[in-house]
């Protein structure tokens, strides 16, 4: 690599590392620089640092609506869980018999799935089948509408790596007498251990961090999850910006610290469907 190519390259990195700090970090200071403050001055949206650090607003976050933001912990938590389960089965399944089958059905079936990348949900139609299905204001309800609106994405990247896997092993182990079910359970699924483990990662965060379809769709004090636990906080004529923000960081974190842990499997996942799809 000749000398001028070296200093391009050096270039581009340091204005992507300055990009990447204006875009994700001035932020994340600012939200927690302004979580420090009291109401009045927190009103000012500044990044300038309090003199007395409030670190009680988060504990009033914490106690608001008599621990509330508790329930909504439990309440994602279950509906992430939930709703990741269902895309990994349906999903892996789905995918497979998609890239293994080439008839007409078949067709049909992944362009209607694949029309959902680009659809988006009709809010007023889906909450009259929930009503009509009695799963309106319940959590199974709010499970089924996540999984619904991540299964094109899941089938997507499970067809793209399922088509990576030799169909030969599959033959080989029905002439040895393996049924379809074990087959898939046995052989298929645990070759999907990649691709599985960058779509929990990344439907999980999704989930996790919905705002609009929980506030839609599971409407209750008692089905509160953490995104819609903002409410509290802002209001028509008067917000408190230090306990917004700071209830902002205690939602975001967590998620955020899963995400830079296993950043690399994500990566890792996604190429290798990719490249060898």
């Amino acid at each position: 690599m000749s000398r001028k190519s070296r200093i391009r390259l050096l270039i581009g990195d340091v204005v992507g590392m300055v990009a990447c700090f204006a875009l994700f970090v001035v932020p994340f200071i600012f939200m927690l620089v302004n979580a420090l403050k009291d109401r009045k001055a927190a009103n000012r949206l500044s990044l300038a640092w309090p003199e007395n650090p409030q670190w009680s607003n988060f504990v009033e976050v914490l106690e608001a609506g008599n621990y509330q933001i508790l329930t909504a912990f439990k309440n994602s938590t279950i509906l992430t869980v939930g709703g990741v389960l269902c895309l990994v089965i349906c999903g892996s399944m789905a995918g497979y018999v998609l890239q293994r089958r080439s008839d007409r059905v078949t067709k049909a079936a992944n362009a209607l799935i694949m029309t959902g990348l680009m659809i988006p949900a009709a809010i007023l139609p889906t909450i009259w089948v929930l009503q009509t299905l009695h799963l309106y204001k319940t959590m199974t309800g709010m499970i089924l509408v996540e999984t619904a609106l991540q299964i094109p994405f899941t089938v997507m990247l499970y067809r793209g790596f399922i088509s990576s896997i030799p169909v030969e092993l599959e033959e080989a182990a029905v002439i040895d007498g393996c049924t379809p079910g074990n087959l898939f359970r046995t052989i298929v699924f645990p070759l999907l251990k990649p691709v599985t483990s960058t779509l929990v990662i990344l439907n999980a965060v999704t989930i996790f961090n919905d705002f609009t379809n929980p506030l839609y769709f599971l409407p209750g004090k008692d089905n509160i999850t953490v995104q819609v636990t903002l409410f509290h906080f802002m209001g028509q004529f008067s917000s408190s910006y230090n306990l917004l923000f700071a209830d902002v960081l205690l939602i975001t974190v967590p998620m955020l610290i899963v995400f830079l842990i296993f950043n690399n499997k994500i990566v890792d996942g996604m190429v290798a469907g990719s490249v060898k799809g």
